[in-house]
């Protein structure tokens, strides 16, 4: 074997295997499998690690083990002993994921060789050597219970579990990936390592680098970092368990307060790997279908449910599809189960459509080919396929889904979906057993062998993405009725197409008592024309691999577009005929209706939403009838009663037009066929209503605390802020929004974050955010936290010390100097993204604006002083001038089991 000289030490040099569609493979010495996806067109990497355990491999004991050890890798280990810290400094977007196969890590950030450099080093280092330490397991068991505690919330999402649990008697597809709450608090840390060492090690893992690097360069750095790491000599063995046959309906019934009712049932059915998955797909889409589906039609058109849907879950072992139904709180649960089960039953009986068949499959393949053109999703996507048995599984599955036939769709219907292979509502007996025996996972090494994938696009050109490119290559300009153009063409990773669009309508008398008339316009254009339906413009654009979004209200209407150069001129049709034509069908209004209706409704009982609503009540306390009042939920209910087709009619002709209009586009496009494209569609339609902006202005707002009771809610929010008067071109801006950073706007290593989480460890999701107006005087600090209600109060303590030891002590100078470096590589991150830089340019049309704007910017940021942004911090963000609420469940025992934990000796099992 060839060998190369890392460093002092010799190690052999990665064996290249397959290459497919401009993936390459390699496997190092030691087993690690290496995946290379060179994307010169943007100008990130994305680190991905993928190791093969999940929830699938735990024991006895040790539900939620695999997502707990997930947490526990990001507390350090020798050589990163503050990660956190490290990911916020490197400016990168980084997460960790547990699933039922797997788990990844991954960071992507800005694409230099030192950051490459340090994020290999990071995730080999904590591959083997991280610290696993009581002390951290003790603080960090409140983090995920309190991640539990949210799911708890979730009626919803507790009756999913529910279900999975009851279809699944043996198999561990039946836990939750997040484990009993019961094996959490139990689990000694010894268990833990054990579990770490046996499968965090090189030959269980593959590494994937994604982005803009030099492969040959790139992969002597993996081999510099991960070569050394030994090869274990443990040998894993597969899991064994098979879910014996079902062989009855089985029906369960979840009871818990709550304002909306839910269905759901599931299927048994085979391994992604196996040859009738991707029919299985296609089934699992077209029943759920949205808005032409068998379970849309019988019960969302009926009124019986708001919302219906349906998916298969892609597994390495048997897996399942699941179908739910939304079910307002009114509407009579039972009529609609009836409806829900003899939907499908029909539709499985009497067969599917060519046409159903072809629009789920339209609908997977646009999924899948948009995922493909950005590498950074594609890295992450292809974590799924390798938890299968290997990466190339993902194009065998695409191939697949595009040969399904009808024939097969309906031959795998009828051995698969039929009631005695379904979970449910209630138990109903059968004297004549009806069992289906789900076939297990093919040999995938087998499956993957001769497969060779298609050709792939060559790169037009790489764009480096700094401000005075940008500029330079920008092409603005307004059309006769005053609408603005901003258009970037260049070369990119599948021809891809990112463009932003905002309408601005109206003024403050013409939006002044509209109730929610400008929202549900807004919500009505994407729902059928006067030419093309709702069903014909999605399928359209399935078809395209395209997809339009548009929502908004009062003064602005924003699109959002996604799209490949050969279909832009197609998708801009749709885009003009939605604006232009909505047709504001009665029925397709009255389902969103019940949709909205049913949504405020589950609101209503929900501590985020209650906390959040009543936090912006108070901090912006405009007069209701003003389109810039914050509505009750009982005030939204009669609201979206007033609302009526003719009424969103009458609002979009008086009110819709592009004369102040802007939009953008970035990407592969024919720059002067698009102009004038823009031009003939979109640049002579006047605004009927003249527009003025209507201002945000600054108000004081009142300190204080209000506290409100959600009862039988696990979980609790805190959010808390204070209302700036300043623009973000003012002065203090820079000072403020590194200040800001630096308490808790880092990746949970702020100040905040670091004391609720990882010191205190009482809340999954805790930190600050700050905003301030581009043109109003107007601004506002707050900060957040989720946790369990008997932890509320020690949070607002834990916050409120926080911010006096800043305003007392100060941050310190390498603070400072780290949260520039990780600042400044995140706004370079985010102009490398064409999605995002398109609604950036889109935006500074309006206010005039240039990246000039941007380049400024960073330069102020490199100069702020530790003084600066000290005494800026001191100025605005005082615990006096606080505005805070809390809502959860406060008035439940909870005292009593708090008590009792703390008086747990140290050292002990049920500690924390």
């Amino acid at each position: 074997m060839e060998k190369v000289v890392v460093g002092k030490k010799e190690l052999p040099k990665p064996v290249k295997g397959v290459t497919v569609e401009g993936i390459t493979e390699y496997t190092l010495d030691n087993g690690m499998k290496v995946l290379l996806l060179p994307d010169q067109t943007q100008q990130t990497i994305t680190v991905n690690i993928t190791y093969m355990v999940g929830s699938r491999h735990e024991g006895y004991g040790e539900t939620g083990m695999a997502h707990l050890l997930e947490h526990m890798v990001f507390k350090g280990s020798p050589k990163h002993t503050d990660i956190p810290k490290e990911l916020s400094d490197h400016g990168a977007r980084p997460n960790g994921t547990t699933s039922l196969d797997r788990t990844n890590y991954f960071e992507t950030f800005n694409a230099t060789e030192e950051n490459l450099r340090w994020a290999l080093d990071l995730e080999s280092d904590r591959m083997v050597n991280s610290f696993i330490k009581k002390e951290d397991l003790e603080s960090e068991y409140t983090v995920v219970r309190n991640e539990f505690e949210m799911g708890e919330n979730n009626p919803n999402s507790i009756l999913s579990e529910r279900i999975v649990s009851a279809a699944y008697l043996w198999h561990n597809y039946g836990n939750s990936t997040i484990g009993s709450r019961e094996d959490l608090e139990r689990v000694p840390v010894d268990k833990l390592k054990d579990f770490y060492k046996k499968y965090y090690q090189p030959d269980n893992a593959v590494l994937i680098v994604a982005g803009k690097f030099d492969p040959e360069e790139t992969l002597e750095l993996v081999n510099e970092y991960f070569g050394p790491i030994p090869r274990p000599k443990r040998t894993l063995s597969g899991t064994y368990t098979i879910e014996p046959a079902q062989d009855t309906e089985r029906n369960i019934v979840l009871q818990r307060v709550g304002d909306v009712q839910f269905l759901g049932a599931l299927y048994h059915v085979p391994p992604a790997t196996h040859e009738d998955y991707a029919s299985v797909d296609v089934i699992s889409d077209a029943l759920g279908y949205s808005p032409s589906g068998p379970l849309y039609k019988a019960l969302v058109d009926t009124k019986l449910a708001s919302q219906v849907f349906g998916y298969a879950r892609a597994l390495n072992e048997p897996g399942y599809s699941y179908f739910g139904a939304v079910v307002p709180k009114e509407n009579d649960i039972h009529a609609a189960r009836e409806a829900f089960l003899k939907a499908m039953d029909e539709a499985i009986a009497n067969g599917f459509s060519q046409e159903e068949v072809d629009r789920a499959k339209s609908q997977t393949a646009r999924y899948l080919e948009q995922v493909t053109r950005d590498s950074e999703n594609f890295a992450k996507m292809l974590t799924e396929f390798i938890a299968l048995g290997d990466w190339r599984t993902f194009f065998i599955f695409r191939d697949a889904v595009e040969n399904v036939t009808l024939e097969d769709v309906n031959r795998v219907a009828k051995k698969y979906f039929k009631p005695s292979n379904r979970t449910v509502g209630m138990f109903i007996p059968t004297e004549e057993p009806d069992r289906v025996h789900i076939p297990e996972a093919p040999d995938v090494e087998e499956l993957v062998k001769d497969y060779k994938g298609r050709e792939i696009q060559e790169v037009a050109e790489v764009f480096e993405a700094t401000p005075e490119n940008i500029d330079s290559r920008n092409t603005t300009g307004t059309f006769a009725n005053g609408m603005e153009y901003s258009l970037i063409s260049k070369g990119t990773r599948g021809n891809v197409v990112s463009g932003s669009m905002t309408l601005r309508i109206g003024n403050e008398k013409s939006l002044s008592n509209i109730g929610m008339t400008d929202n549900l316009t807004a919500s009505m254009l994407m729902r059928g024309t006067k030419n093309l339906t709702r069903q014909e413009i999605k399928d359209k654009l399935d078809g395209m691999k395209s997809s339009v979004s548009i929502g908004g209200g009062g003064n602005t209407i924003s699109v959002g577009i996604n799209t490949t150069k050969e279909n832009l001129s197609e998708v801009l049709a749709i885009v003009e005929d939605v604006l232009k034509n909505p047709s504001f069908d009665q029925k397709e209004f009255s389902n969103l209706v019940t949709e909205n209706k049913t949504g405020i409704e589950a609101n209503m009982s929900q501590p985020m939403a209650i906390g959040s609503t009543t936090f912006r009540r108070i901090m912006s306390p405009y007069k209701k009838g003003d389109i810039r009042y914050v509505p009750t939920f009982k005030e939204q209910l009669e609201m979206l009663q007033q609302v009526t087709p003719a009424s969103m009619k009458a609002f979009h002709e008086a009110h819709y037009g592009t004369s102040n209009a802007t939009i953008s586009l970035v990407g592969d496009f024919d720059q002067e066929k698009t102009l004038n494209e823009l031009k003939e569609r979109f640049g002579s339609w006047e605004n009927p209503t003249k527009f003025t902006r209507v201002p945000n202005e600054y108000h004081p707002n009142p300190s204080g605390t209000e506290k409100i009771e959600t009862p039988d809610k696990a979980n609790a929010l805190l959010i808390s802020g204070i209302n700036l008067k300043m623009k973000d071109s003012d002065p203090d801006y820079p000072a403020m929004y590194v200040a800001n950073y630096l308490m808790g706007g880092g990746f949970l290593n702020s100040r905040i974050a670091t004391r609720l989480r990882q010191k205190d460890g009482i809340s999954y999701g805790a930190g600050t955010q700050f905003s301030a107006s581009s043109i109003d005087e107007n601004g506002q600090f707050l900060v957040y936290a989720i946790l369990a209600p008997e932890n509320s109060e020690k949070a607002k303590q834990g916050i409120f010390e926080e911010i006096d030891r800043v305003r007392n002590e100060g941050f310190t100078e390498e603070e400072l100097a780290k949260a520039k470096e990780g600042l400044m590589q995140s706004r370079q991150l985010s102009r490398s993204k064409d999605d995002e830089l398109a609604g950036k340019l889109n935006g500074y049309l309006y206010l005039d604006r240039t990246m000039n704007f941007d380049a400024s910017f960073d330069e102020k940021l490199q100069n702020l002083t530790l003084e600066e942004v000290n005494s800026t911090f001191r100025k605005y963000v005082d615990n006096s001038k606080l505005t805070m609420v809390q809502a959860g469940d406060f008035a439940k025992k909870f005292a009593a089991p708090a008590a009792e934990e703390e008086a747990s000796p140290a050292g002990t099992s049920g500690a924390e």
